[in-house]
């Protein structure tokens, strides 16, 4: 996963051109939903959000750069140094970026074969999709497998 791309002119909108306090903004954006990350340390610059820390798990690990990189202007994130414990459990998932039209329905008939199934994809991506109603195109989002 280590380096992630992203639109750069879409996400939420949490700075403008400058890139002076982005940095602790997008990291307060992480914290404001922590998806289990402690000593959380976030750089940014030229589009790139550089991101370190410990994380509970690997899901823990992904949610965090995920919402960093579902913010405007970041058009990368360098996950490198998020570490997860060797003992984590690993799950296996698929990232999958909005597309025009979509709902997570219709992403879970895609993905699952059933689109009732769309609330394994929301419980999977609940900090970074607020409200199952409310995705917009160009988000970046986890698709856990089903077995």
């Amino acid at each position: 996963m280590d380096l992630f791309s992203f639109a750069k002119d879409i996400g939420k909108k949490l700075f403008g051109d400058s890139d002076a306090d982005a940095a602790e903004k997008i990291k307060a954006h992480i914290l404001e939903d922590n998806p289990g990350v402690s000593n959380l340390t976030v750089s940014y610059a030229d589009g790139c959000a550089t991101l370190a820390g410990d994380c509970e798990s690997q899901a823990a690990r992904e949610k965090a750069v995920l919402l960093a990189g579902n913010v405007e202007n970041v058009e990368k994130v360098e996950g490198d140094d998020l570490t997860v414990p060797a003992e984590a459990a690993v799950e296996e998932v698929a990232y999958y970026e909005i597309q025009k039209g979509d709902t997570l329905w219709k992403v879970a008939s895609e993905f699952y074969g059933n689109g009732a199934k769309y609330t394994a994809i929301f419980e999977a991506n609940r900090e970074v999709i607020k409200d199952p109603d409310l995705i917009y195109p160009g988000q970046k989002i986890r698709i856990p497998q089903q077995g």
